[in-house]
């Protein structure tokens, strides 16, 4: 019996040295945590706080991401998209006049209004200064080279239907210029659409009056070619004169203040 309960007094007792052990080991543990080295028992633990943090950043998320790049490009893209679709549909419409008017009188469409009726300009839109077909080859050169120069500072969705539509109609016309008799720079623009009591034209010729009419729009509001307006009041103003900071603080003593 005797035995027995100093059997049963050992295993207690090593118990009881075996939970001191495993507390003093935790302490430690912390210990050396709170101090900076990463014991070998909780290494894993280390291991994956360190992936996590990221170091290189490759994994940020979408909002901590410059936000400019995106938006500078869908201006550029509307620019480009309304240039080509404007190149296209004036080619096109003047192959078609070509191949179907040519040595016939004109078609009418609209009677008393609109006819459709080739002719060859030499001149710039609507007939213009006819037979200065270098000079306005060199403009339209021009032209192109100040568009692409401005399209580094667009933001503005307007202002990239003008410029699309502007350099849209310089290409197109100047296309004919370069490649249709009598020569490079010197070719006659083909000309087909007449509204009666007004000259004849093409597709470049009404993208580049209504590129500019959009233009003066956009201008008498005001809007820039960043997409700022120019009647905007500062950051961090308002039209009283009244700063966020002092609005703020004028509310709160309101709503402080005691009421009668």
């Amino acid at each position: 019996m005797g035995e027995a309960t100093g059997i049963g007094t050992a295993r207690v007792s090593s118990t009881r040295v075996s939970s001191t052990s495993v507390s003093s080991t935790s302490v430690s543990s912390a210990s050396v945590a709170s101090a900076g080295v990463t014991p070998a028992g909780i290494a894993t633990t280390s291991i994956g706080s360190s992936v996590s943090e990221d170091p290189t950043g490759r994994g940020a998320p979408a909002a901590s991401r410059p936000a400019g790049v995106g938006a500078a490009r869908r201006p550029v893209a509307l620019l480009v998209a309304t240039a080509a679709a404007l190149i296209a549909l004036d080619v096109i419409t003047k192959h078609l006049a070509v191949a179907k008017l040519s040595g016939r009188n004109p078609v009418e469409v609209i009677p008393g209004v609109l006819d459709l009726e080739l002719t060859r300009n030499s001149g710039a839109a609507f007939s213009i200064a006819g037979g200065s077909t270098v000079v306005l080859s060199l403009v339209a050169l021009l032209v192109i080279g100040v568009v692409v120069f401005t399209a580094r500072r667009l933001r503005s969705t307007g202002w990239a239907v003008v410029l699309g539509a502007l350099l849209g109609g310089a290409i197109g016309n100047l296309i004919d210029r370069i490649f249709r008799a009598p020569g490079p720079l010197r070719g006659h623009v083909v000309d087909f659409v007449h509204l009666h009591h007004w000259p004849i034209f093409n597709v470049a010729d009404s993208a580049i009056v209504c590129g500019g009419v959009l233009a003066v729009l956009l201008s008498l509001r005001g809007v820039g070619l960043d997409g700022s307006h120019h009647t905007d009041t500062p950051d961090g103003a308002r039209r009283d004169g009244a700063t966020p900071e002092h609005s703020e603080r004028s509310e709160h003593s309101e709503q402080q203040a005691p009421r009668g």
